[in-house]
């Protein structure tokens, strides 16, 4: 791969990882699906400039950040099934102090009003809402641990490439995004950094520049006596 389309490629997908946040308002599944493409052709840029710089800790980093995501996913999907199996019985419970007819029948729902008095005091027990709500807490905690275990091995390879490529916004996107990462707590704000960093990623891909090739020196003329 040549160092041209090693930058064009990680251009184009890091574009289309900041315009993945657009399209899924838009489109069902079309942000996922629009950024899942732009992740691919991200590692793939990552690549080829770990083969141009002759560093391949620039993509191992990079993979392992989404190694990273993956198993975070993974993971919180695996608690969030885990908190719905353990706490059927709760959420039936806590359904039907809202809705006191009901039957268990989930598709009965939908037709039923809810109790305008459940929540007042003495009426509604919040016992049985507790659990699953310190396992969604959880599934949360999941995702804000991996999304900055994943956007430090970014950082990383980001600021490599930075160093060896001399254009600074790669590092500075690397920094926000793990900002982003570590204040996603803060929901909007944190997602906001993280999309930034992305935007200057893409505009520092198509910065890029080759090497200058170095010229080696004419050995000094031998001293004449």
């Amino acid at each position: 791969m040549t160092f041209d389309s090693s930058k064009t490629l990680g251009g184009i997908g890091a574009l289309m990882l900041f315009i993945a946040a657009i399209v899924g308002l838009v489109v069902n599944y079309g942000g996922l699906i629009v950024g899942a493409v732009g992740l691919v052709l991200v590692l793939i840029g990552l690549h080829g400039l770990a083969d141009y710089y002759r560093e391949r800790s620039i993509f191992s980093n990079a993979l392992y950040g989404v190694f990273a995501v993956v198993i975070g996913v993974i993971t919180a999907v695996g608690v969030f099934v885990a908190t719905i199996f353990f706490n059927v019985n709760n959420i039936k419970a806590f359904i039907t102090q809202i809705f006191p007819g009901w039957n268990g029948d989930w598709a009965s729902l939908q037709n039923m009003t809810p109790d305008p008095n459940a929540f007042q005091a003495g009426n509604f027990d919040f016992n049985t809402i507790v659990p699953f709500i310190v396992g969604i807490l959880a599934v949360l905690v999941v995702i804000w641990v991996f999304a900055i275990i994943a956007t430090f091995f970014a950082r990383r390879s980001l600021k490599m490439v930075s160093d060896k490529s001399t254009v600074g916004l790669f590092g500075t996107a690397g920094l926000l995004m793990l900002i982003g990462a570590v204040l996603i707590v803060a929901f909007l704000f944190g997602l906001l950094l993280i999309w930034i960093g992305v935007l200057l990623l893409a505009i520092g891909f198509f910065q890029l520049r080759p090497l200058e090739p170095v010229v080696a020196q004419a050995p000094p003329p031998p001293l004449t006596v």
